[in-house]
């Protein structure tokens, strides 16, 4: 059955892809942005989370809605205001959602909304299934208060769906183009130690998860949006070295460094996030990349 689906994040790494991969499936697709701008294969309405202002338009007919919408975490320097504004852009944004839908008894059944594997903060080698606890630190308290404002939709019966998403692989943008960019300049090192555990997940893998919420309505609370292997930063570099025909120089890059280069920011390049996708595969999800190996051989063809 085809949906009218409101995506919010549309112009972002997931969202772009997204939207065409919806739309080709046969579904109706309005997007939620801050500016006018034209998407194709789209309807264009506008929002400002920080002013809590939404063109309620947008919830014409829609009976699905994707949420993507949050400030980069990694893009500036973590002031104080700069978390502040990482916190809203995602808990303001869903507090606007569902006051929308409340406003216009719109005919939303289903909240499918991305989510981050840094719920879980830094946890060593502990194997993470979905059930476990919420971390320490700001990454683990700002995804904690994402969820809680997702989860509201469960009172007025919304099926709720949460990808907590790793570090994507995609060519030439996200983390991945981050991190290749000193190895292409013959700079490559691991991080800190190099033994903590990078949860990564291929690009059409993320695309066709959230797809597959959309169509299964078998789907239902938290998944953890990560391949089934995870690697070490260090055997992430090597890999991807690998594929640029670069070194790796036998050093670390001592966390001091990293700090001094990144602030309290530099936490997202240390933390070990060990996630299971064992509930994913129990629902029946195919993952088109499973090994590290073929998802880099892919991106770098």
């Amino acid at each position: 059955m085809k949906k009218q689906i409101l995506i919010t994040g549309a112009t972002g790494m997931i969202g772009k892809k997204l939207v065409q991969a919806l739309h080709s499936a046969g579904h109706s697709i309005a997007v939620l942005s801050r500016k006018s701008t034209p998407i194709k294969n789209a309807k264009v309405y506008t929002w400002d989370v920080y002013k809590q202002e939404i063109d309620l338009n947008c919830m014409n007919g829609v009976d699905t809605i994707i949420h993507l919408a949050g400030e980069s975490v990694a893009e500036k320097k973590w002031t104080k205001e700069r978390k502040q504004q990482i916190i809203d852009s995602r808990v303001l944004s869903t507090q606007l959602l569902y006051k929308a839908i409340n406003e216009t008894a719109a005919p939303v059944k289903n909240m499918i909304s991305a989510s981050a594997a840094g719920y879980y903060g830094d946890r060593e080698e502990e194997i993470l299934i979905e059930e476990a606890a919420a971390g320490t630190g700001f990454l683990a308290h700002c995804t904690k208060l994402w969820e809680e404002a997702v989860d509201q939709g469960r009172s007025v019966g919304l099926r709720i769906v949460k990808f907590r998403i790793g570090f994507i692989l995609g060519k030439g943008e996200g983390a991945l183009a981050s991190l290749d960019k000193p190895i292409r300049f013959f700079a490559g090192a691991p991080l800190g130690s190099g033994k903590q555990w990078i949860p990564w997940v291929h690009i059409d893998d993320i695309i066709a998860m959230f797809q597959t919420a959309v169509e299964n309505p078998v789907y239902e609370g938290t998944y953890n949006a990560c391949a089934p292997f995870p690697v070490t930063n260090k055997t992430l570099t090597k890999a991807i070295a690998a594929r640029l025909s670069r070194p790796v120089w036998p050093i670390h890059v001592p966390e001091k460094v990293l700090e001094m280069i990144l602030g309290k920011m530099s936490v997202v390049t240390l933390m070990s996030t060990n996630t299971s996708a064992q509930k994913l595969l129990d629902a029946g999800f195919t993952f088109k990349y499973t090994q590290l190996d073929s998802a880099l051989t892919d991106i770098y063809k």
